[in-house]
């Protein structure tokens, strides 16, 4: 199964990395990889996740972070070709 990469943005709440981390363990996925960027009043997040099995959906996964305090997913901006 390959690793489909989430982006999204988190507020800089005490705990706010360790409910996300929780969550997508919790709903069946592994982080392969897992990026944090300083973004001023928050934190961008690009993690890597693999489903344990095939039965997991990363949209489904997408829809629970949704559903998060202080996350947002968005979608990374295209690659600019100077």
């Amino acid at each position: 199964m390959t690793a489909n990469t989430l982006h999204l943005h988190i507020d800089r709440a005490d705990g706010s990395l360790q409910r996300l981390i929780g969550l997508v363990e919790r709903r069946g996925f592994h982080i392969d990889g897992l990026s944090l960027i300083d973004d001023g009043p928050g934190r961008r997040v690009e993690m890597a996740v693999r489903g344990r099995d095939a039965a997991r959906c990363t949209e489904t996964l997408g829809r629970q972070i949704d559903k998060l305090f202080g996350v947002t997913r968005y979608a990374p901006h295209p690659e600019r070709v100077v």
